[in-house]
């Protein structure tokens, strides 16, 4: 139920849907269908990481994927986000979750750590101009960016490497000097380059450090901390803290990022709202105890993770979450989810109900991608309790039609108990399955059409398709 309308909401600021294109990347023409809907919902920015989806060039032209979007369709989607009132945050990461680029053998020497491509060696001259080349030819393409995101979260391993090991033994250096040495660089470098653009980064690893360590470091000076927190029971006094302590060492510019989607489990495909509603609301809470004046708050961003890293698999797709999105950016909106942001969430979405604890929905409505979240959530809800009920619950097929008993063709009488439910239900879902890659092909390119797929349907389907099959075969011996 919504909740009573709060008058009292401190400035956010600027308003970002984080579109994480390192997997499932929309088409454009999707995008083109969604940037309006963002913005009657109360968003004004995008919050754009392109990974391995920008089309980089020359050098760099390894690191694209094989449907990466090309020069014209990221113009494109700049005039798009700019005629929906969008401002565009680019957002390209310099120091871990390199993995696009550090899995590829030219750049593997580049590695802080041989055998893993997370991090990058913050020592080596070639790594920072690596970043250089690549901010370069992002930006190129964004050529009225006033902040460009440098990631810099979750570098795992850093200090682990040969050259970090030598670094750190001399004068008895720091971890954290080490990590915050090659952010100042990058961000000098960035500065002298563009100094119109302002580096934002994820601030996870400036957590361990005190006030007094960020002030000396200068760091202050030169980018914008994003403080994330995605759990739906976000510790209001810790972040308060955390946040007074950036101040006190400096960092008084900074952002606060939420989640909307791709933060409850890696391999999640339906997307509970209460859990995102509960982290807004939490964050709406820290906002609200800073104290007025200390730090400026630029603005929030609504991430929507669509892997956990590279190469982990796919979470939630987009359409599942927009819902989601709905409710959240009508939460930031109205300072709580109240009866008036439910019925800016139903006329925007066409819906009738918002259905906020529960996974499963009966009311899709005609928002774009609605049939893609419909048959998600049929496929995600039911194919696999239905095949899992026959496969591994029908006293018939686990009784008389083991893989043995099918082997050996033994009591074939007995298939007569399950032969229709078997072949009703193989019919039903195969024609599921053609709807489905018709709809997620409207929106995504065949790969992901395949990832999804292979990842969710074919396990359960095709050990339905194999029993359909020898039930067939057992059925034709009992002809013959």
């Amino acid at each position: 139920m919504a909740k009573a309308e709060v008058h009292d909401r401190p400035p956010i600021g600027l308003k970002l849907v984080h579109l994480d294109l390192k997997g499932a990347p929309p088409r454009i023409v999707y995008l083109a269908q969604l940037f309006p809907l963002f913005s009657r919902l109360g968003a004004n920015a995008l919050l754009l990481e392109y990974e391995d989806m920008f089309p980089y060039e020359g050098s760099l032209e390894i690191l694209r994927a094989k449907h990466a979007y090309s020069p014209s369709e990221i113009r494109e989607l700049l005039d798009l986000a700019q005629s929906n009132g969008l401002e565009v945050i680019p957002l390209v990461q310099t120091f871990g979750h390199m993995e696009f680029v550090l899995k590829h053998k030219q750049f593997s020497h580049l590695r802080e750590v041989k055998w893993s491509p997370n991090a990058l060696n913050p020592h080596r001259p070639e790594s920072l101009q690596l970043i250089h080349t690549m901010t370069e030819q992002v930006l190129g393409l964004h050529p009225g960016a006033r902040w460009l995101h440098i990631g810099a979260d979750e570098v795992y391993f850093l200090g682990e490497g040969e050259e970090s090991q030598r670094w750190l033994s001399s004068s008895d250096r720091l971890l954290d000097s080490l990590f915050v040495s090659h952010v100042v660089k990058v961000a000098e470098q960035l500065r002298s380059f563009h100094p119109a653009v302002k580096p934002v980064m994820w601030d996870d690893m400036l957590r361990s450090m005190s006030a007094d360590f960020l002030s000396e470091s200068g760091i202050g000076q030169l980018v914008e901390p994003m403080v994330w927190d995605y759990l739906p029971n976000l510790d209001v006094e810790k972040t308060v803290l955390l946040i007074d302590k950036y101040q006190k060492g400096g960092l008084t510019k900074l952002w606060i990022a939420s989640s909307f989607k791709g933060s409850t489990e890696v391999n999640q495909c339906l997307t509970c709202i209460r859990n995102h509603l509960d982290n807004h609301t939490q964050w709406l809470q820290v906002v609200k105890a800073l104290t007025r004046g200390a730090v400026q708050l630029q603005g929030i961003a609504l991430t929507g993770w669509q892997r956990y890293d590279h190469f982990s698999v796919l979470c939630e797709l987009l359409p599942v979450a927009i819902p989601s999105l709905a409710a959240c950016l009508q939460t930031l909106q109205h300072g709580s989810f109240t009866e008036e942001a439910e019925q800016t969430l139903k006329q925007s979405l066409g819906i009738s109900a918002v259905e906020v604890d529960t996974f499963i929905r009966e009311d899709f409505g005609s928002f774009p991608g609605c049939e893609v979240a419909r048959l998600v959530t049929q496929v995600s809800g039911y194919l696999k309790v239905t095949g899992d009920e026959l496969l591994e619950g029908n006293r018939f097929v686990v009784g008389w039609f083991s893989p043995y008993h099918r082997k050996h063709k033994l009591h074939p009488i007995m298939v007569q108990h399950f032969e229709p439910e078997a072949k009703g239900l193989l019919l039903r879902w195969e024609c599921v399955l053609d709807e489905l890659r018709a709809a997620l092909s409207q929106i995504y390119y065949p790969d992901t059409v395949e990832e999804w797929l292979q990842e969710n349907v074919s396990p359960t389907l095709d050990r339905l398709q194999g029993l359909v099959q020898d039930l067939n075969k057992t059925l034709q011996g009992q002809e013959d």
